[in-house]
């Protein structure tokens, strides 16, 4: 049985497209928009830190509003597949929070004239919500080696 929460909304980014429905189409790309962001606001923060004042690193719009999208559609992911959407709720909040604290982290590299790191954890996280969303979104291209195997 399909339930139909948000009604209009439900026609469109519920809908299957090549056997997975279209919000995860569009999670895909959001969270690889967000990955772009966090490149982006990196390059920005190296060149940030060069001040040495802590209180001039700023966050990317970019990266800013697709973790906030992010959380909103997996969210709603979770209304259309209730299974993968639990999950991919869980790794984008992962995400999101390996983020805050990430930021918060290169602020003290800055505020003791440390060299930038990487933001691994965020990376990591997102690399890992990725390879989930891929299997979600493109599991029909290993659907059938999956159920010889299976």
């Amino acid at each position: 049985m399909v339930y139909s929460l948000f009604g209009p909304i439900d026609a469109v980014l519920a809908q299957p497209v090549l056997e997975a429905p279209l919000i995860a189409y569009v999670l895909l790309g959001l969270l690889v928009l967000n990955m772009v962001g966090r490149a982006v606001e990196h390059s920005r923060h190296k060149s940030e830190a060069e001040s040495g004042d802590w209180t001039q690193l700023s966050r990317h719009p970019l990266r800013v509003a697709t973790s906030f999208l992010l959380v909103v559609g997996s969210f709603y992911y979770l209304t259309v597949a209730p299974h993968g959407g639990m999950v991919f709720s869980v790794l984008v909040l992962g995400v999101f929070l390996t983020d805050l604290f990430e930021f918060e982290s290169r602020q003290v590299e800055v505020r003791n004239d440390r060299t930038l790191d990487t933001p691994k954890g965020a990376i990591a996280a997102s690399v890992l919500a990725l390879l989930y969303i891929l299997y979600q979104t493109l599991f029909f291209v290993i659907a059938p080696v999956w159920n010889a195997v299976i």
